[in-house]
């Protein structure tokens, strides 16, 4: 089980197939997704990545959070969420999950909050018929009729669909499929709608209900910050440079 990523809405758009059909597609941004924490079954009881996304100003973050963004040699962030991944799924600490973390072609389960729709009626909230356009109904046209019995039980349960606030939930679509992928500038195109607003964020996770490809990255495509990556890279060069002397 991957890690999946925290990623921001930015709009919807189309895009072409080879054929020239056009698929509607929302355009998701890795704004600088990283590893924040471990979270281990010896110290925790369970097995998940800690992940930032998007910037803060450290004025603007308390002191213990400064100290947790410090340990992780990260900036700070403004969104953290938490994946619950296997024991061989580990990404380092610091390190940036990028958008070819998801193939092209592979299904994908977004979870996002809903746009609030203030106070709705039964019809728009429910999906309810409503009541007759003639025949003695007046005025309640829209309304939802009756709520329970009379004496038995004589009361209205709980739960019961009524006109109330629609919107502003945690509303999860499965089964989007990963149109585009563009590493450079992070973005990740899924076919069809996601839900949230422009400039949501969105969690972006591999599908529960669908087999995953076979070439799928494990355990996932990253990049590590500079200040790792610059002790690899010189002893790559060093083992390239030939020795003193050597082919003289």
């Amino acid at each position: 089980m991957r890690s999946g990523v925290i990623a921001q809405k930015v709009g919807m758009m189309r895009v072409f197939t080879d054929a020239g059909e056009h698929v509607p597609a929302t355009v998701l941004r890795l704004a600088n997704c990283q590893v924040i924490a471990h979270r281990t079954k010896d110290k925790d009881g369970y097995v998940a990545l800690q992940l930032g996304a998007g910037t803060r100003k450290a004025n603007n973050v308390g002191k213990a959070e400064r100290g947790r963004f410090a340990a992780a040699k990260v900036e700070p962030k403004r969104k953290l969420a938490e994946f619950r991944v296997g024991e061989n799924e580990l990404i380092p600490v610091g390190a940036e999950i990028t958008a070819d973390h998801f193939l092209v072609g592979q299904y994908v389960d977004v979870t996002g909050t809903s746009i609030g729709k203030g106070y709705a009626g039964p019809m728009k909230r429910w999906n309810f018929g409503g009541l007759r356009a003639s025949h003695g109904v007046s005025i309640s046209h829209r309304s939802h009729g009756s709520t329970g019995g009379r004496q038995d039980p004589g009361k209205t349960f709980k739960n019961k669909k009524m006109a109330g606030h629609l919107g502003v939930e945690r509303v999860t679509t499965l089964n989007l499929k990963v149109v585009m992928t563009d590493v450079e500038r992070g973005l990740v195109y899924v076919e069809g709608a996601v839900p949230g607003h422009k400039g949501g964020w969105i969690m972006l996770r591999d599908a529960v209900k669908k087999a995953p490809p076979k070439e799928l990255p494990l355990p996932g495509k990253f990049r590590l910050p500079d200040a790792a990556a610059a002790p690899a890279a010189a002893a790559a060069e060093a083992a390239a440079t030939p020795a003193a002397g050597e082919g003289a």
